[in-house]
């Protein structure tokens, strides 16, 4: 089998990560980022579920608006918390910032994520805009 990658990295104003990664990539019409509940200095918010909740999708927001993109274009989110309880507060932020019809979604709680103060992360996959 023969498989072209035009893999392209999305260029955000998000911290740059000491790890080896991209916040966003694009290939074949389709966007892949993960995102994490951090600011600008790299710092993890505090402020518990809701502020993490909150703080991640606007890195969300802001890795689509850099791609020329936005919420709107957002197939499927893979919510990771580390607790159940934080899920009914992670569905009314989530619900702040899509409408119907919602994007596919599925959600986990884990023993832990890469950071320890995290609670949350995403993974998303979105509808990329083609290039005209």
């Amino acid at each position: 089998m023969n498989f072209q990658t035009q893999k392209s990295p999305v260029k955000t104003s998000l911290f740059a990560s000491k790890a080896p990664l991209e916040w966003a990539i694009v290939n074949n019409g389709t966007l892949y980022t993960a995102q994490i509940p951090i600011d600008d200095t790299g710092a993890v918010v505090d402020g518990g579920i809701e502020a993490q909740t909150r703080q991640t999708f606007n890195n969300l927001a802001h890795t689509l608006e850099c791609a020329g993109s936005s919420l709107d274009s957002v197939l499927q989110v893979l919510i990771y918390v580390t607790d159940r309880e934080y899920l009914k507060t992670v569905n009314e932020v989530y619900a702040e910032y899509f409408e119907a019809p919602y994007p596919n979604r599925a959600a986990m709680v884990v023993a832990g994520l890469a950071r320890e103060e995290m609670l949350v992360e995403f993974v998303v996959y979105a509808a990329a805009p083609q290039p005209e």
